[in-house]
């Protein structure tokens, strides 16, 4: 623990390497079907932190890893935390140009990189790059590892010090990076001991999977690494491994609930699936109860903002109409919601949400335009739209530039995938408010059938009519597409489906007006309700010192 004026700040890596310590027998991550003990992992620390040391890596530097989901990618992460350097996992990101852009913005003192992300490194990188498992010996941080103590080091850190950089999803273009100091992030993923917990992790690292490793661990509890996402396999591991915790974005758990081995795969162990990465229609969330048990827990959040409030097991298990909101706000969040004239939204009224509590990033890494948008006066604009009902929960109507007022009423890209949903040939939908330049449309509803190519427009269009009313009905646009596709991190990939619905321009509706703040209030009561990955190159799996029994796997 340090001081310096701030006595009560114990750094996460402190509070890690303690919890590594006090579990040195025990498997803390599982990986590749091999379990890495507290005691390992924590030499391994120790080792990449001299090594890092010897590449000049201490306060105010920035090493930024391109890195699968392996235990060397952890360990070196928290190595150059411990030295006082702040660390990113970069985004691996399809597109070349926009992580060429990434790097050059965030300007890392030291890039790492993996046999697996050999092919995503920019042919212009600057700064210096060293690699894990591959590549000559002088470059080899897992071979000057080798040849350093695991003997404890004392961290070299300060409260104010930035810590990490978190890049959002980029499903708009290139990802903003988000920070937080030492005393910030180590104030986020503080957990009450909770030993029992298997945490699976399937998602990047570049996004909240850091988050969720970092408190499980310090929490006690074991870490299931996994490459990738895969819905058969996610079904497989949850029985293999007696995974209590998963986190899945909104598009794999529909993809999860789906896949025909939800019936004969063993999920007693299961806890909670947590879900992120849109509003979720109710139907939806519905089908996952109804296929995966009384597990799912809805959380609303962002890079920037943390987590912001959850509807548990027990709130819906209690009252099903709870489904369609994101459930209470967490202790120490504030919310308020600004409606378009600048005044703030009484219960029941729409508006933008911003988000004030310990959790939410001090800003953008060299972003200072986007960062003075985005933060004001301790407060984060998250750019999305909501209200809160009257019993304190939280609606999520979409980003407030989907959003729009139709005769009254606040209609968000959720009441109509919702609607769409419903269908008996529906299995997914996303809506987005249309190109207003176009002049034409309200919004967009890229649907994917159950069986491809056959969804009935036609009816679609009259249910929407029905439920919603004429006016918005008619400003709606339906294209139909054999899948929706989705960003390396597993959300709905709003480019691609922009790309998908300029390529179907056969229809034409009346142009809506005014998609962005709102004013409206929200007819509580009022709505009628109807009845429901870029390929991993060949290449020599991560092979280190400090993970000697993995090798060869």
């Amino acid at each position: 623990m340090q001081n310096d004026g701030n006595a009560a700040f114990r750094p996460y890596v402190d509070a890690l390497l303690d919890q590594l310590e006090n579990q040195s027998d025990r498997a803390v991550l599982r990986y590749l079907d091999h379990d890495v003990t507290g005691r390992t992992l924590r030499s391994a620390i120790f080792r990449y932190a001299r090594a890092l040391a010897v590449h000049g890596i201490g306060r105010g530097s920035l090493v930024a890893l391109l890195a699968p989901n392996c235990p060397d990618a952890l360990a070196i992460r928290y190595a150059a935390n411990l030295l006082g350097s702040a660390t990113m996992f970069v985004p691996a990101s399809t597109n070349a140009e926009r992580r060429a852009t990434l790097l050059a913005r965030v300007q890392p003192t030291l890039l790492v990189a993996f046999p697996e992300t050999l092919h995503l490194i920019p042919v212009a990188v600057e700064g210096h790059v060293v690699f894990v498992g591959v590549g000559p010996a002088s470059s080899r941080l897992d071979k000057l590892a080798q040849v350093h103590s695991d003997l404890p080091l004392r961290g070299r850190l300060r409260p104010d010090d930035l810590a990490v950089v978190v890049s959002s999803g980029g499903t708009t273009g290139v990802p903003k990076c988000s920070r937080r100091s030492f005393a910030t992030y180590s104030t986020m993923v503080g957990a009450a001991d909770d030993k029992d917990r298997r945490q699976l992790i399937n998602g990047p690292l570049a996004y909240l999977s850091q988050v969720l490793v970092d408190s499980t661990l310090i929490g006690g509890g074991t870490v299931v690494l996994k490459r990738r996402y895969d819905p058969a396999e996610t079904l497989a591991t949850i029985e293999s491994d007696r995974i209590t915790d998963v986190l899945l974005v909104e598009p794999q758990l529909f993809e999860t609930m789906d896949h025909p081995d939800v019936g004969r795969r063993d999920l007693s162990s299961l806890r909670s699936i947590a879900h992120i990465g849109g509003s979720a229609p109710a139907v939806l969330r519905q089908r996952a109860i109804a296929r995966l048990g009384p597990v799912l827990t809805h959380m609303y959040g962002a890079s920037e903002t943390g987590l912001v409030s959850i509807l548990p097991p027990s709130a819906y298990e209690a009252n099903p109409d709870l489904l369609a909101c994101a459930g209470r706000i967490r202790p120490g969040v504030e919310v308020r919601l600004r409606r378009a004239d600048g005044t703030l939204a009484r219960a029941g009224q729409c508006g933008n949400i911003e988000v004030r509590s310990d959790a939410v990033a001090e800003g953008y890494y060299h972003q200072s335009v986007e960062e003075a948008q985005k933060f004001q006066d301790g407060w984060c604009l998250t750019g999305d739209a909501g209200f809160i009902d009257e019993a304190a929960n939280l609606h999520i109507l979409g980003r407030a530039t989907d959003v729009a007022e139709i005769d009254g009423l606040a209609i968000g890209p959720t009441d109509i995938e919702d609607v769409l949903c419903r269908l008996p040939d529906v299995r997914y939908a996303v809506v987005l408010a249309a190109d207003q330049s176009a002049d034409k449309y309200g919004w967009n509803a890229l649907i994917e059938p159950w069986v491809a190519g056959q969804a009935d427009v036609a009816r679609c269009m009259r249910r929407l009519e029905i439920v919603l009313g004429p006016l918005v009905a008619k400003r709606i646009r339906i294209v139909v597409a054999d899948r929706v596709p989705l960003t390396e991190q597993g959300k709905a990939d709003r480019t691609a489906i922009e790309m998908i619905l300029q390529g179907d321009q056969r229809s034409s509706y009346a142009p809506l007006q005014s998609v962005g703040n709102l004013a409206a209030d929200r007819r509580l009561g009022g709505r009628q309700n109807a009845a429901v990955n870029e390929p991993e190159p060949a290449a020599c799996r991560t092979q280190t010192f400090c993970f000697p029994h993995l090798a060869n796997t």
